[in-house]
């Protein structure tokens, strides 16, 4: 099933010039852009969406991280994006993700692990509406999908 997701290339990616090398890889794989811009992410706004970390003793740590410079945000596109891109990313923690996926390669850190990838089909969906507004991602059919994809896989 064709899904969307959200991406986030974190300060970290945004600050060692990493931003093309990752999205690049998504798109190797054969994932599309449906939506993407660079915002500065606010407290109002992680507030919002690590709500579910507030209660951590790292929470103040994850807003820091993540307000240290702009960050890309994207919305991806394929047959099991959500599980794709998490696949793709490898385990949170970059020291123990294996080589090969995006922390595995460019991760040393539990929190400056170069992405954040929404988790479940609600959560993406949250996440989109959060950090997009009607009208910033597209529909559209990539011109490569017949060659991505079965015909039953579609």
């Amino acid at each position: 099933m064709i899904e969307k997701t959200l991406v986030i290339l974190k300060p970290c990616t945004v600050q060692r010039a990493l931003s093309g090398e990752i999205l690049h890889r998504f798109e190797r794989k054969g994932l599309w852009v449906a939506g993407i811009k660079m915002i500065w992410l606010t407290d109002e706004l992680l507030n919002e969406h690590y709500a579910h970390l507030s209660d951590k003793p790292f929470f103040q740590r994850v807003k820091n991280s993540m307000m240290k410079s702009p960050v890309i945000v994207c919305c991806l596109e394929g047959v099991d994006a959500i599980h794709t891109v998490r696949t793709l990313s490898g385990p949170t923690n970059g020291r123990i993700a294996a080589p090969g996926t995006i922390r595995g390669d460019y991760s040393m850190s539990y929190q400056e692990n170069i992405v954040h990838a929404s988790d479940s089909k609600e959560t993406a969906a949250a996440e989109l509406a959060r950090f997009f507004k009607p009208g910033e991602i597209f529909d559209y059919k990539q011109v490569s999908f017949d060659y991505l994809y079965a015909k039953d896989e579609q």
